[in-house]
């Protein structure tokens, strides 16, 4: 079962990547997070890979006074997906027609709602930025959406005057990835095992799936 769940997450986590580099390369927008990226990006000459490992680790700083634990995934989400958004954009060309930007757009929904529902599913742990929400969230005792939107008008808000892309392809994202990660996240859902009382495990617990966050991975 760890196999499987740890071999989930890495796919996840490299489609995840790619898919930035297709909305980066679609030229449409992008969700709140990375146009954050994007624009620091610019300012400083790093790749955006780097931006956002980088932006990953100094992010999970702040879960210390939130007494937030990281689990595999998380750190694996901290560095993956910056390594494979790189790799992305060295091996995915840039288009100069619409029409071509709006199928790679189109592909970049698709593929991020896949590659969250499988890393999501693998419940190796959240990613730093969805993990700073839930911990703003219990500490606080605001509700997720307030916290949520707080967090993502902040960050887009600033990568937008850093230079961010901010465009029609940060609605659609909007709309539609919560949707789809929430048709796909029980395809990819890893069940946990339930432990007996002699403590032996009895087989898949039956569990509802828990709310999909709306950018769940970066």
């Amino acid at each position: 079962m760890m196999t499987r769940r740890i071999t989930q997450l890495l796919i996840g986590l490299a489609m995840y990547g790619i898919s930035l580099a297709m909305f980066i390369r679609a030229g449409l927008g992008l969700d709140p997070w990375d146009v954050f990226h994007q624009g620091v990006s610019q300012k400083t000459g790093f790749s955006i890979g780097v931006v956002v490992i980088a932006v990953s680790f100094l992010v999970l700083l702040l879960w210390i006074p939130l007494r937030q634990m990281p689990g595999i995934g998380t750190i694996a989400n901290a560095v993956l997906v910056g390594l494979f958004a790189d790799l992305g954009l060295w091996l995915i060309p840039g288009f100069s027609h619409l029409g071509g930007q709006i199928a790679m757009l189109a592909g970049a929904v698709i593929l991020n709602g896949i590659a969250s529902a499988c890393y999501i599913g693998a419940r190796l742990g959240p990613g730093a930025r969805d993990g700073l929400m839930t911990g703003l969230v219990r500490r606080t005792g605001w509700s997720v959406r307030l916290v949520r939107t707080g967090i993502e008008v902040v960050v887009l808000a600033v990568g937008f005057l850093l230079g961010g892309s901010v465009g029609v392809g940060t609605v659609v994202y909007a709309l539609a990835i919560g949707p789809i990660v929430q048709v796909l996240l029980p395809k990819f859902m890893v069940p946990e095992r339930v432990k007996a009382t002699d403590g032996t495990t009895s087989g898949p617990a039956t569990e509802p799936v828990e709310a999909v966050p709306t950018a769940p991975a970066a």
